[in-house]
C-alpha cells in the first residue's frame, strides 16, 4: 500500500509539473523577479533613511549638549569669579556629566555613521544588479517573443501547428462523411431498382411496368439468341455478314430464321 500511495504520489507531482511548465510564461516570471529586486531595493533605502534619520537625531542632541555644557562651564566662571566657588563647584559637576552623555552618544552617532555608509554602499550595490537585471530581462524577453512568433509562423506554414491540426480533423471528417452519405444513396438506389426497397416519393415503377421492362429484356436475349443460331446455321459467310452488319440481309435472315423456330 504504501509502495501504491508512493507512485500515485509521484504521478501527481509529474502531471503537475509538466501542467506548471506548460502554463508558465518566461516573461511573466522576469517581470515578477525584477518586481521582487524592487521590492528589496526599497526596503533597503528605507533602512538607510532610517539610520541617517537616528543619526540626525543623534545629532541634535549632541548639538544640545555641548551647548549646555558650554553655558554651564561659562556660570561655573562667573561664579568662581564673583567668590562663590560653591555654584562654581555646582556648575562644573553638571558639566561633567553632560560631558558623559556627549560621550556616549558620540559613539552611538559614529556607530550610525558606519551602518549608514553600509547600507548606502549595499544600495548602490543592488541597485547596479537590479539595472543589469533589467536590461537582461527585456533582452531575454525580447528574444523569447521572437522565437515564439517564429515558432508558431513556421508551425503554420508547415501545418503542425494545433489550429491547423483542427482544420485538417474536420476536412478529414467532413470528407469521410461525404463518402459514407454518397455510398448510402448508392445503396438505395439500387434497392430501389431492385425492388426490394419501396419507393414512398411516389415515382416508383407499378407491376405493369415492371413487366414490361422483364418482357423487353427477354426479348433483347431471345433476338440475340436467334442471331447467333443463324450465323451457325449460315456458315461462316452468314458469321461475316453478321460482323459487318451493314449487308440489307443481315437483319432479314434472322427474321426468317425466327419465323422458322417458331412454326
Amino acid at each position: 500500500m504504501s509502495g501504491v500511495m508512493k507512485r500515485m504520489g509521484m504521478i501527481f507531482r509529474a502531471k503537475a509539473n509538466k501542467a506548471l511548465d506548460r502554463a508558465e510564461d518566461p516573461r511573466e516570471t522576469l517581470d515578477y523577479s525584477y518586481q521582487k529586486q524592487l521590492e528589496l531595493l526599497q526596503k533597503v533605502r528605507r533602512g538607510v533613511a532610517d539610520v541617517a534619520t537616528s543619526r540626525k537625531r543623534l545629532e541634535l542632541q549632541l548639538n544640545q549638549l555641548q551647548g549646555q555644557s558650554a553655558k554651564l562651564e561659562e556660570q561655573g566662571r562667573k561664579a568662581l569669579a564673583l567668590g562663590r566657588e560653591d555654584l562654581a563647584r555646582e556648575a562644573l559637576s553638571r558639566r561633567a556629566s553632560l560631558q558623559q552623555q556627549v560621550s556616549d552618544l558620540e559613539v552611538q552617532h559614529q556607530t550610525l555613521q558606519g551602518e549608514e555608509e553600509k547600507l548606502t554602499l549595499a544600495a548602490q550595490r543592488l541597485q547596479a544588479k537590479v539595472d543589469a537585471f533589467r536590461t537582461k530581462k527585456e533582452t531575454i524577453k525580447a528574444t523569447y517573443t521572437a522565437a515564439q512568433a517564429q515558432t508558431r509562423i513556421a508551425e503554420s506554414f508547415s501545418g503542425i501547428s494545433e489550429e491547423m491540426s483542427d482544420v485538417g480533423l474536420a476536412i478529414q471528417r467532413a470528407e469521410d462523411k461525404t463518402a459514407q452519405l454518397q455510398a448510402r444513396a448508392g445503396a438505395i438506389d439500387e434497392l430501389l431498382a431492385s425492388g426490394a426497397l419501396d419507393d414512398q416519393s411516389g415515382l416508383a415503377r407499378d407491376d405493369i411496368q415492371t413487366e414490361l421492362d422483364r418482357l423487353s429484356g427477354g426479348t433483347d436475349v431471345e433476338l440475340e439468341l436467334q442471331r447467333m443460331k443463324a450465323e451457325l446455321a449460315g456458315g461462316p459467310s452468314a458469321q461475316q455478314q453478321a460482323l459487318e452488319g451493314g449487308a440489307p440481309g443481315a437483319g432479314q435472315q434472322p427474321q426468317g430464321q425466327h419465323r422458322f423456330d417458331k412454326q
